[in-house]
């Protein structure tokens, strides 16, 4: 080959590199679904003082006691959904009694319960007339026996779900042989689907949740095991952390692709529960709430015993009644197995009071609804519910917490400024919704950019009108125009500059 022919190879390789841009990864298509800051998934570059900041929900009135006789103390495992204009709380109703070193369940076996409410604040308990208590089916009892430590519902969003299966739930203990499978038409009167164990190997004694996953079009499921845990042909050994895994099904009865949850840059950690769903406004964003369980050594309480009383304690169970404190957590996944898990706690025990920082506390029901807002004239926003005083006293409580929509993170830039550049996209849509919030002096303001960062004419920062406010949509405009129907379907990255602004999810929509 001529020396004048290598050397046109070559310029006509350097142009081909500088036409057709090199990506180290394909780019991330989002379609028109909303994305929110969960994870590091969009982000390429952070700078100035800017950050992905972890929201905290706020404490609301206590919405539910426990108070019932066949309730009790240990009343929890809480699962809430939204079916239709109806809210459905379900829940364990026990009752344990600690006292002098000795634990028992005392006054009457488990049940699991049933109470409904039409804003998600006010509950009733429905006379159903299904299990009898005490000499009277007037109670909202719908479940004993088999399944009643941790039964935890699910409406079924399969599409092609049968009338009579149109409620599922996932329930068992390792002593009754593992996870079983209930199935319900009207989510009150269950029945098995199978009368074996469909999922054998773990430890199951924490809330164990399933749900339709209609990204990944198939049923999935998330349930207690202990790392390093030793498994035989009868019995499940727990050595080491309480930790959670996950598989998948067709049917609901025969379990696949198990797997160890798998944390980003994550201590090894005790969790307790692990209360993750697909989020509703994002449902290829799956979000946990775990329990993180630590020991703190023993409270007042307990060093007041005598030694005697004390070394019981340590022999028994009861342990954790002196020696552990609970939290709140936040993560979430992409796939279902691999989680960014925020480090810093979601829902502290907040201020010292009677029936805090303690175990049980803030056990974090499953999942969150949407709830009208107090604030006249204000959007909705979304309702978590936790547990508090467990384990105390007569009968615990469901505390109700808000956030905003979508308000589980934040991109947060101070007064000094910020600015985030996304990796690259290809969305679907015509507009740009942002869900933001600024103090009066903030601001935010948006450019779209080729796949190799440079400004599109047309959408650039300087073009692009100040974002000030405080809402869940607001739709982007540049030179008074919001169109960006020319740029869908083509890599493009966002640049977004931040100064005393959050920026909780974005949307393209059509």
């Amino acid at each position: 080959m001529s020396a004048c022919l290598i050397r046109f190879s070559l310029l006509f390789s350097l142009l081909l590199f500088y036409v057709h841009p090199v990506f180290a990864e394909p780019p991330l298509r989002i379609g028109d679904r909303r994305e929110l800051f969960v994870d590091n998934a969009l982000v390429d570059r952070l700078s100035g003082e800017s950050d992905i900041h972890l929201q905290h929900p706020m404490p609301r009135e206590v919405v539910f006691k426990f108070d019932q006789p066949w309730e009790g103390s240990s009343s929890g495992y809480h699962t809430i959904f939204q079916d239709g204009d109806l809210y459905r709380l379900y829940y364990r109703g026990s009752h344990i009694i600690v006292s002098e070193g000795r634990l028992n369940t005392s006054s009457h076996k488990q049940f699991y319960c049933y109470a409904e409410s039409k804003d998600g604040i006010h509950w009733s308990r429905p006379e159903l007339g299904i299990v009898e208590f005490n000499g009277s089916k007037k109670n909202n009892i719908i479940l004993e026996g088999r399944g009643t430590h941790n039964f935890a519902p699910f409406k079924d969003e399969n599409p092609n779900c049968k009338p009579e299966a149109k409620f599922k739930a996932l329930a068992g203990s390792q002593s009754e042989g593992g996870l079983f499978a209930f199935q319900s038409a009207d989510g009150i009167h269950w029945k098995l689907m199978s009368e074996k164990p469909v999922i054998t190997k773990g430890a199951f004694d924490s809330q164990n949740l399933a749900f339709w996953d209609s990204d990944q079009k198939t049923y999935r499921t998330y349930y207690r095991v202990f790392s390093g845990g030793v498994t035989t042909s009868k019995i499940w050994k727990p050595e080491g952390n309480r930790a959670i895994q996950t598989a998948t099904s067709d049917d609901f009865l025969n379990w696949k692709n198990v797997a160890d949850l798998i944390y980003e840059d994550s201590p090894d950690e005790q969790l307790y529960t692990n209360q993750v769903k697909a989020y509703y406004r994002a449902p290829h964003l799956r979000i946990g709430f775990p329990a993180r369980y630590i020991e703190r050594g023993w409270s007042e309480s307990m060093k007041a015993l005598p030694d005697p009383e004390r070394r019981k304690l340590r022999a028994s169970s009861v342990e954790r009644y002196g020696t552990a404190i609970s939290e709140g957590l936040l993560m979430a996944s992409r796939d279902g197995v691999h989680f960014k898990r925020w480090n810093e706690a979601f829902l502290r025990p907040g201020i010292e009071r009677p029936g805090t920082w303690q175990y049980g506390h803030q056990f974090i029901a499953e999942h969150v609804v949407e709830t009208k807002s107090a604030l006249p004239g204000a959007p909705d926003e979304l309702s978590i519910y936790a547990a508090e005083d467990y384990w105390h006293g007569k009968g615990g409580a469901l505390r109700r917490y808000t956030l905003r929509l979508d308000g589980f993170t934040s991109v947060h830039a101070s007064m000094k400024g910020g600015e985030l550049i996304t990796h690259p996209l290809i969305f679907e849509g015509a507009k740009l919704s942002v869900n933001f919030a600024t103090s009066a002096a903030g601001s935010m303001r948006v450019e779209m950019q080729t796949a190799e960062g440079q400004p599109i004419q047309g959408f650039t920062l300087d073009e692009c009108a100040d974002l000030f406010g405080d809402t869940i949509d607001r739709t982007v405009t540049w030179n008074q125009k919001a169109d960006v129907s020319t740029l869908q379907g083509k890599p493009v990255r966002l640049r977004i500059q931040l100064k005393d602004a959050d920026l909780y999810s974005f949307q393209f929509q059509k």
